[in-house]
């Protein structure tokens, strides 16, 4: 990925949302051409999208496809009524994990189109992954959409810090310092239904330990009310 540089100051939000690796911004044209390629495949006979089954998940005016390929789960919300698509997710699985880990954790990447974004449709497709029994891990960055959805889903599903290096899961704690955070190799975990900690570490082999110094301590309003 290019970085283009900016030619006027950065606004201190910005700068924030930067350290907190939460930096990815997806172009609203540029998705929208992507789901208009990925609705042609679905109405090509004979293309590996076309007649997908349908998920049993409600939600009005859209069915939900899916596939799966290699071990990732590709989910696709048709309108059928106006002949497109609102949103795709894809479910990667992440090469930095060991062999043990893989089967059990996915990342999420989920693009809306701009008319569908608000509309719950993102949280929809995560929850029923969830729900379904299954384990998100995030990536190495996020956008802003994607990290508030996280933390509104942490509210549900058990939510914590993991650290990713050499291949091996350590459990961090559901809040770390700012220095933990902005490390490459810190990443999310959000368990869904019959998962827990112990669990994870049984089969993915997590350490499940917090080290002390990761813990985040409780901080102080940045503003003293009067």
């Amino acid at each position: 990925m290019h970085t283009l540089p900016i030619p006027f100051p950065v606004p201190p939000w910005r700068q924030l949302l930067s350290e907190l690796r939460i930096d990815v911004v997806h172009r609203p044209a540029d998705i929208e051409r992507q789901l208009a390629r990925l609705y042609g495949r679905l109405m090509r006979p004979g293309d590996a999208l076309h007649e997908l089954p349908a998920l049993c998940v409600h939600y009005p005016g859209l069915v939900l496809r899916y596939r799966e390929a290699d071990g990732e789960h590709y989910l696709y919300a048709e309108d059928k009524a106006r002949q497109c698509l609102a949103g795709y997710a894809v479910f990667n699985r992440l090469v930095e994990l060991n062999r043990r880990a893989d089967p059990h954790l996915r990342a999420p990447h989920i693009k809306i189109a701009p008319a569908y974004q608000r509309r719950g449709i993102a949280t929809a497709i995560y929850r029923w992954w969830l729900d379904s029994g299954n384990v998100f891990i995030s990536g190495a960055r996020q956008s802003v959409g994607a990290h508030a959805l996280w933390r509104a889903l942490g509210k549900r599903y058990e939510l914590f810090h993991v650290e990713l290096r050499d291949k091996r899961l350590r459990y961090l704690g559901h809040r770390v310092d700012e220095r933990v955070r902005q490390d490459l190799h810190t990443r999310m975990i959000l368990l869904g239904k019959d998962w827990d900690r112990d669990r994870l570490a049984a089969c993915a082999g997590m350490l499940n330990e917090a080290p002390t110094d990761a813990v985040f301590p409780r901080q102080r309003p940045l503003f003293r009310r009067y």
